[in-house]
């Protein structure tokens, strides 16, 4: 297999580029499919959000099949090939993560997507270890916000294109192993994460796909600081903030979900309706979607 993000490899990029855009969805309500069961989907209703996650990264499905629960998302991932979850501190037993406003002083609180506030651009897990990459998500909307919290998507691929196009030497600073550190998380235990230093773009060398791992925060996250890693950075940051027919504006409504290969997205800041507060569950995995 030849691989087109092989910097050394032109013939192949330009090759994969050209049926890249020519492929990509631009429009977000091609995006949608509306399937009946999340626990089993037909064969075409996996045909068709397999279809869109091979042009994109990413496909939003809209069921109208009653309550979701935590096994609704994790099986609706093992359609997919989505097995290994990656349990984070603040999941379930199941490994799966409820996305709603907390109140009072618990732990939760001090983290953003607890809160009401808007999230920047981030991949999910983008502190993560190079062992437990997140590389496929499923976000199941049980819940929509009274008003706001609409999600912007963009493909990472979208955004390597972009960078690979204007200079190639942005893409190799940021696949240096030390392009962008998280720094340590401290618990009241001490250290409960262990800094982490990694790329922004790697490639799975077992099947060539692109991986990005990134967040446009501007506090606890060091950058490498030489002049090429930080004009990479700033120029990542003018495409994020561009107005691209690749940027997907979307909000999830109940019953809606997004399921992706951990393409970048962000949050709207949102008010909640407080007999029915907005949650989502959010499932991350080690595995990228079977077949994408």
């Amino acid at each position: 297999m030849q691989n087109p993000f092989d910097l050394n490899n032109p013939t192949a990029y330009l090759y994969w580029r050209d049926r890249k855009l020519a492929h990509a969805i631009t429009n977000t309500s091609e995006l949608i499919v509306e399937i009946n069961n999340p626990h089993a989907l037909t064969a075409a209703e996996h045909t068709a959000l397999l279809a869109r996650c091979r042009r994109s990264n990413m496909a939003i499905y809209a069921t109208r099949a009653g309550r979701a629960d935590e096994n609704m998302v994790r099986q609706l991932g093992q359609q997919f090939g989505l097995n290994r979850l990656d349990a984070n501190w603040l999941a379930s037993e199941q490994g799966i993560t409820h996305i709603t406003m907390c109140a009072g002083d618990g732990q939760q609180q001090a983290y953003i997507p607890y809160t009401d506030r808007a999230i920047k651009w981030h991949t999910d897990g983008y502190y993560n270890s190079p062992e437990q990459q997140v590389r496929g998500m499923v976000l199941h909307c049980a819940q929509s916000a009274g008003q706001g919290g609409e999600n912007r998507l963009l493909d990472h691929e979208i955004v390597y294109l972009m960078l690979r196009d204007a200079n190639s030497d942005l893409i190799r600073v940021l696949s240096a192993p030390d392009a962008m550190t998280i720094p340590e998380r401290i618990g009241e235990q001490g250290i409960a994460r262990p800094a982490q230093t990694g790329p922004v773009f790697s490639i799975a060398p077992a099947n060539c796909n692109l991986h990005m791992r990134y967040t446009a925060r501007t506090r606890s996250i060091e950058w490498k600081q030489d002049a090429t890693t930080l004009a990479a950075v700033a120029m990542l940051e003018e495409l994020l903030a561009a107005d691209m027919p690749h940027i997907h504006c979307a909000r999830l409504e109940d019953g809606m979900g997004l399921l992706c290969n951990n393409v970048l997205h962000d949050r709207t800041a949102f008010s909640d309706n407080q007999a029915h507060p907005r949650l989502l569950y959010r499932a991350r995995f080690y595995d990228r979607i079977e077949g994408s």
